[in-house]
């Protein structure tokens, strides 16, 4: 029987295979897992699973004895009943998988197989890891397990006080009772005794089970060939072999498990924690981080501390929004716009060549009446504690983090992370480690990696100028389109047509330019998810750690552009550099430059928040809601005919979805998009944080509702933070400051009207006798002379609005006949010094007080770290002083012994 299984390996060996992504040069991976349990050529059998009839249990989660736990499944079209003609092609499939399995039953797991109800092609391999692999491989793995009970841990909070409201606010301990807390320590087999053993079968809880399994399964050879070894469960999924590999659910999430043993965890969790109805209760963290493991816990700990946090963030704004709001009244520059013996009698310069007429002023009545809602000094004050804000946020949240780690027990995460396999894959070349002068084998030479690096790089570029180009294709549209709103919109105002009113050329050009970036952006950011991740998997990072980390980088570097750049455009760049009627500034020397509207383009950029932040957050909501729903749905329907029969755990299982190898990355993506908005552009609208805030609660609650209903269960794995994107959090914050500054200062019109009001107003350049904003708009338009119109638009046929000699436009220039006509006047210049000093005066404060609450807030709270030093020392303590006792008794009893020995040795003999 020996022999036979040598053969298979040998005639696997000769069969020409195109699948090198399975490739696995022979490394070191026998000496760093040694296992006790043989390898298949050492075998006496070859080994394949055993095949049960299902027992009707529909809820169980063993095997048919009713006493091995299911720690995991394989699922496999069965090849003798597939309908095709591929043969040689199936043939060769069964014969990898049954290697893959005699192996793993020959790494001492258990195995057993049962065919589908539903659809009998179908076969689940159900997976057992007995006590002796599952204390192996924890010892291995470096897991913490639980030494005894803990005492220490305390969960004090400031809210204490307020146990009458905040119980309301607690998970029912009743329902989802406390886990009991241990002192714990990496296992080691040789000291089990030292450890808090009351049952075998819970100690390895059923998360650590899988965790342990699915390490094994990654590692266990399926092929040999040319002394190279294919191994991992994943190429096996990905290459058809097996069509699922996952853990089980522990019950139904709508009802309780019949199985009285069953802990029904997932049912606890929908109830209390994804069902609608708990949306004001908070996350049962522990029982989150229990069943799906510490990286999905960690991931909803810190988002739920961000959505407690914007709470904060969301009251301030709409405080200062209300203050506009009440305020609106007091607005003396939106009165002049609308007054129609001020602004009705300003004639404004056409904004284009050709088409576009002259216009009255107080067509723009009702933006100006919004932008005072927006361009306030509360939206100053609210910049300003948005700054101190993200800072706090971010500084607690490493506080929060820090007790999460102690309480998680991933403080010293002592677990080795292995390479990839498709990092190994690569591994031909041969290399003299400088540390150990042995050899080890690496994927490509430094020659080889430098190639791939500018490779990837200039991919990224090239993919971010696309961005560019979409954007000046967009602006391109503003230019062309404002032409045409121009021409066809009415010119005159009324009163008799709302339509009038609201919808001005300028209006009308945002809203349709910013829906149509929306949609570029959304077609930009599918196709480049699928190139990025092409890219990063070209460039091979070594451990999966290295992999995210690196997509992580490539999708927010892309992001940042696709979703921020038109934004920037118009806080930043919109309306600077148009010239004057008489010398506009053309872009590609064709499109005039657009302008904002005499209030200025923060109400544009306000609107572009809105419908990106908004449209975003509903599109997400919707995606992520249907679309698993509706591939279940047609999973169910392709076996409604089986519908009426009793389905096993894990056939309801295998139909739902898979979660995917990048897991929650997309969820953090998205956050970090938000939180960008949030912090980046908030000066422009105060009220993007309470938005976030009601997303983010349904957020939570939809995430929840996802992975507890439509997805399968996914591998639990340990993880310390939020890894790369906290420091993606910390560089946003801190352009967050630069930004609002900016926006204040260059976007709005705070700075303006503040000079006037301090300078302008009164003598020597005003004639009123006490400050005031009267006369502001009047002194903010520049006059220009029709006759000075160039020949690309002085043959103006749009003009309705009578004969005019002149006409006003948006900038602070010297009028006609002035020595210096059409140059800046000292009004500018005054507001340019104002600007550059606000700008200053802003960031170094912000940056200050940034510093400042950086430094005084230790990202380690003191009774953290003295929780931390205890438990090393009890640790210590425990592991280490029965170790010694035993030692010193040893060592007294070799000591006797050698001292009688010498005694009668030495003794004088008797006669």
């Amino acid at each position: 029987m020996q022999m036979m299984t040598r053969d298979v390996l040998l005639e696997m060996e000769l069969e020409e295979d195109d699948d090198d992504d399975g490739d696995i040069v022979l490394e070191n991976l026998e000496q760093t897992i040694v296992s006790r349990f043989g390898s298949l050529e050492s075998q006496q059998d070859f080994r394949t699973p055993e095949f049960e009839e299902f027992n009707g249990k529909s809820d169980s989660l063993f095997f048919n004895d009713g006493q091995r736990r299911i720690d995991f499944v394989l699922v496999y079209e069965d090849e003798s009943r597939k309908e095709t003609n591929k043969k040689g092609s199936n043939e060769k499939q069964r014969r990898k998988r049954r290697a893959y399995e005699s192996n793993l039953i020959c790494d001492g797991l258990q195995l057993e197989a049962t065919r589908s109800i539903l659809d009998d092609k179908l076969v689940f391999v159900k997976v057992h890891a007995p006590w002796e692999v599952l204390c192996t491989y924890a010892e291995i793995m470096h897991i913490k397990l639980p030494l005894k009970p803990n005492d220490l841990k305390t969960r004090s909070s400031a809210f204490d006080n307020f146990n009458w409201f905040t119980k309301v606010l607690q998970v029912d301990e009743s329902i989802i009772k406390p886990e009991q807390e241990f002192f714990t320590a990496p296992f080691e087999k040789n000291r089990m005794n030292d450890f808090y053993i009351q049952d075998r079968d819970t100690f390895f809880n059923p998360a650590t089970r899988s965790r342990i399994v699915y390490f094994i399964l990654s590692r266990i050879k399926y092929q040999v060939r040319d002394n190279v070894k294919k191994f991992g469960i994943n190429k096996l999924v990905s290459s058809g072999i097996y069509k699922a590999a996952f853990p089980l659910h522990d019950c139904n999430f709508s009802s309780p498990s019949e199985d009285l043993s069953c802990p029904n965890e997932r049912y606890l969790l929908y109830r209390e924690w994804a069902h609608p109805r708990s949306i004001y209760k908070k996350q049962p963290l522990d029982l989150i981080r229990k069943y799906y493991g510490e990286k999905i816990g960690i991931y909803f700990a810190w988002l739920g501390y961000y959505t407690q946090m914007l709470l904060l963030a969301a009251v301030v704004g709409v405080a200062c929004f209300l203050y506009g709001y009440f305020n609106q009244n007091n607005c003396t520059w939106s009165k002049e716009v609308c007054d129609p013996d001020i602004g009705g009698k300003i004639i404004m310069c056409p904004q284009c060549d050709k088409l576009c007429p002259f216009w009255k002023l107080n067509i723009t009545c009702e933006s100006s009446k919004k932008l005072c809602l927006f361009d306030s000094f509360g939206t100053l004050v609210f910049a300003v504690f948005m700054g101190v804000w993200v800072t706090l946020f971010l500084e607690f949240w490493k506080r929060r983090q820090a007790e999460l780690e102690y309480e998680w027990d991933t403080v010293e995460l002592q677990q080795e992370e292995q390479p990839r396999p498709e990092y190994e894959a690569r591994c031909t070349h041969v290399v003299i480690n400088e540390i150990t002068q042995e050899e080890e084998r690496i994927p490509f030479t430094t020659w080889g990696k430098c190639i791939r690096i500018t490779l990837c790089a200039s991919a990224v570029f090239f993919w971010i100028l696309l961005i560019i180009a979409s954007v000046i294709g967009i602006i391109v549209y503003r230019l062309s389109v404002f032409i045409v709103f121009s021409a066809k919109l009415p010119k005159n105002l009324n009163g008799t047509d709302p339509i009038q009113k609201y919808l001005t050329p300028q209006m009308a050009t945002s809203i349709t330019a910013s829906l149509i970036s929306f949609i570029i952006i959304m077609i930009l950011n599918t196709i480049y998810e699928k190139v990025a991740i092409m890219i990063t998997n070209f460039e091979l990072p070594r451990t999966q750690t290295d992999y995210e980390n690196s997509l992580t980088m490539k999708m927010f570097l892309f992001q940042f552009v696709n979703y921020y750049s038109s934004c920037f455009y118009i806080a930043f760049f919109k309306g600077k550099f148009v010239g004057y009627p008489g010398d506009p500034v053309y872009w590609l020397g064709k499109y005039r430059n657009e302008e904002c509207d005499p209030g200025g383009c923060l109400l544009e950029l306000t609107t572009q928040l809105i419908i990106i932040m908004g449209g975003k957050a509903i599109w997400n909501n919707i995606q992520e809601v249907l679309l698993p729903w509706v591939m279940n749905l047609i999973g169910r329907c392709r076996t409604v005919s089986g519908a009426e029969k009793k389905t096993p755990r894990w056939e309801q299982d295998y139909h739902l979805q898979p979660m995917g190898r990048l897991g929650l990355f997309y969820e953090y993506l998205e956050m970090i998009i938000q939180f960008g908005f949030v912090t980046l552009f908030v000066a422009s609208f105060p009220l993007a944080p309470l938005l976030a805030l009601v997303n983010n609660i349904l957020e939570i609650r939809v995430d929840a509702w996802k992975l507890t209903t439509q997805y399968r269960r996914m591998v639990p794995e340990k993880a310390q933070d939020i890894g790369a994107w906290q420091p993606i959090m910390q560089g946003i914050a801190i352009m967050a400051v630069v930004t609002n500054a900016m926006i204040i200062a260059f976007t709005s019109d705070m700075i303006p009207r503040l000079v006037y009001y301090w300078s302008f107003s009164i003598p020597p350049y005003g004639d009123h006798p006490h400050y005031t904003m009267e006369g502001y708009i009047n002194n903010t338009l520049s006059y220009f002379n029709v006759a000075d119109f160039k020949s690309k638009s002085k043959e103006n046929p749009y003009t309705e609005l009578g004969d005019y000699t002149t006409c006003r436009y948006r900038d602070f220039r010297y009028p006609p006949g002035h020595p210096q006509e059409y140059k800046h006047n000292i009004y500018y210049w005054h507001v340019i010094a104002a600007k550059l000093a606000f700008i200053i005066v802003m960031e170094h404060i912000i940056y200050s007080v940034k510093f400042f609450i950086s430094y005084t807030i230790p990202d380690v709270s003191k009774s953290t770290k003295s929780k931390i030093r205890r438990e090393k020392y009890l640790t210590q303590k425990l592991l280490h002083e029965n170790h010694l006792k035993d030692m010193t008794k040893n060592m007294g009893v070799i000591a006797e012994r050698m001292i009688a020995v010498v005694d009668n040795n030495l003794r004088p003999k008797s006669d």
